[in-house]
């Protein structure tokens, strides 16, 4: 028997037992559905192909099914033939994650088999998630077990293999994964002890996890080197509250892990992560420090990109919305190096006053800054097998990005608001390749302002003007957008990006692009048609070269 029968069985025989007369709980289903279809058009200008199907089209719908402590789902997908941008080997119809989970009323076990998504502390040895929009998906198919012996303590143990790839099913990579985790509330294990009156709250963890992957040898020069089969990866954390104020501090490291990423180097991994903020009522701020030496980990040791991570190392800049700093110079983090901080602070100026206006206005700051490591280079063999030394926790004198912001948001009246928000970029485009035209720092500046104004109850009308001005690269770029609303049901946006500053004439383009859509509830269509520029999309500091197209684009979502 098959886990899709397994599986249809358990969803099937809780509905069986009610319709006998069973007084338990009655069960309920949920789910949600996502569409989305494009067709290509040729455009020499702009580099847009048209594959030979002239049209993209993914789709995934979720079912879950739960009564009481008990859940059971899965997921289908579609990609005929996926759109362009996302990994092109994904292809066909069928289910790419089912599970099936119970969870003790009582909140001691918690049980799953099949696929789960996981993450030990900040993910820096093992957080398995999905990125739907970038085409990620690294979910965990095995079991996983949660137990919570006592108030305060939670364990979990899991065993599985990760998800490669798509066709027609679900395909796993060849590595198992084996990881536990336990984390302890001071709080709650001295519960008795009033500890959950404490002003000052704490947590601790530790986290192990190790992967398996049949070994072999790599030649360099006149070295037979060995691969290992085992590979180990530890971490501990401490987090703590009080009033206004958190800290987070949290320790990886991994055993020697020769893989492409690193070049099949066999030193030892190491990150460190430390974290302190503040906040109060109009006020707050935020610390940051990350330094990362040699921590790619997979399950596959000869992938790259996007394939098989295990870990996910959070990138220390903030994460952008508007367009251009967000899509022309989006910073993801270098795993094979890098040491960062971050600082950010926002201040809500009163209502009322003279400077704050009636509504109040608010101010952000932050500033973000990577460099590569500080380390020397190892030599002769030496080199070969370990390539170099990290000589401190500190910065290199590679420089990787400066990325200072500033925001002012007012609200002026119960009909209009604006915000203005000032980049200033420093940019390495050897470290993160985001681009194919120009190799080295861009210096850029870029300003923002958007506004949104009211036009007459349930009506408004949103608007972003940007410029990005810098020598390097293509040169200077800019972007409109206007959205119109008509609450709670229609809306219409279109939005201009045209490279003026471009050096050649013939490449200064407008890719212009407008949508229609409407809304009901939990259902959202909207409709789009214009071109779309070739480069880089990013979410969560984890990015995806995405190329050019001209086309319509419909996309449908909804939820019950």
């Amino acid at each position: 028997m098959n886990f899709k029968t397994v599986l249809v069985c358990a969803m099937l025989f809780p509905a069986m037992g009610l319709a006998q007369g069973d007084v338990r709980e009655a069960g309920s289903v949920s789910g949600n559905l996502q569409m989305l279809w494009q067709s290509y058009s040729e455009d020499a200008l702009i580099g847009a192909i048209v594959p030979p199907e002239k049209s993209g089209f993914n789709a995934f719908g979720n079912l879950i099914y739960k009564q009481g402590g008990f859940s059971a789902g899965l997921r289908y997908e579609s990609y005929l033939n996926a759109v362009l941008g996302f990994p092109g080997r994904f292809k066909g119809s069928g289910i790419g994650y089912r599970y099936a989970r119970y969870a003790d009323p009582a909140g001691k076990v918690d049980f799953t088999i099949g696929n789960f998504y996981e993450q030990f502390g900040s993910g820096m040895i093992l957080r398995a998630y999905e990125e739907r929009a970038l085409g990620i998906d690294n979910a965990l198919d095995g079991v996983r077990l949660i137990i919570r012996p006592i108030e305060g303590v939670e364990l979990k143990a899991l065993y599985g293999k990760q998800r490669l790839d798509f066709d027609s099913r679900l395909i796993n990579g060849p590595g198992i994964v084996r990881a536990i985790d336990g984390t302890i509330d001071i709080n709650g294990l001295l519960a008795k002890n009033g500890g959950y009156d404490w002003k000052t709250k704490l947590s601790l963890g530790a986290s192990f996890v190790s992967k398996f992957q049949e070994g072999g040898t790599i030649t360099k020069d006149s070295l037979i080197l060995v691969l290992p089969e085992n590979i180990g990866a530890w971490s501990y954390r401490l987090d703590a509250q009080r009033a206004g104020w958190s800290a987070g501090l949290e320790y990886s490291g991994k055993i020697n892990d020769p893989n492409a990423d690193n070049g099949y180097t066999y030193r030892n991994g190491e990150a460190l992560l430390a974290n302190l903020g503040y906040t109060r009522r109009g006020l707050g701020f935020s610390l940051s420090a990350k330094t990362v030496d040699n921590m790619s980990f997979r399950s596959d040791r000869d992938v790259l990109l996007f394939d098989l991570p295990i870990n996910y190392i959070p990138a220390i800049t903030q994460q952008h919305t508007y367009n251009l700093a967000a899509t022309l110079y989006p910073y993801a983090t270098v795993i094979s190096g890098e040491s960062s901080a971050s600082a950010e602070l926002f201040y809500n100026i009163p209502k009322g006053s003279q400077v704050g206006g009636k509504y109040g206005t608010t101010i952000s700051i932050n500033f973000a800054a990577a460099n590569g490591l500080d380390t020397t280079n190892l030599s002769d063999q030496a080199e070969q097998v370990y390539g170099y030394e990290r000589n401190s926790w500190g910065f290199g004198p590679s420089k990787f990005v400066r990325d200072f912001n500033v925001q002012v948001s007012r609200k002026v009246s119960k009909t209009f608001k604006w915000k203005y928000t000032y980049y200033n970029l420093e940019f390495n485009t050897l470290a993160t390749p985001v681009t194919t035209t120009f190799k080295g720092i861009v210096y850029a500046d870029i300003h923002v302002l958007e506004t949104q104004v009211r036009t007459s109850k349930r009506q408004s009308l949103r608007t972003e003007f940007q410029a990005l001005f810098t020598e390097q690269d293509k040169g200077d770029w800019a972007t409109v957008l206007a959205e119109y609303t008509w609450s709670p049901h229609w809306f219409l946006s279109i939005v201009d990006q045209y490279n003026f500053g471009n050096s050649d004439p013939n490449a200064r383009v407008h890719y212009l692009f407008g949508a229609v859509g409407r809304i009901d509830g939990p259902h959202r269509l909207s409709i789009g048609y214009g071109k779309r520029r070739e480069g880089i999309f990013c979410i969560g500091g984890v990015c995806r070269a995405v190329p050019a197209s001209n086309g319509f684009e419909v996309n449908f979502t909804s939820s019950f």
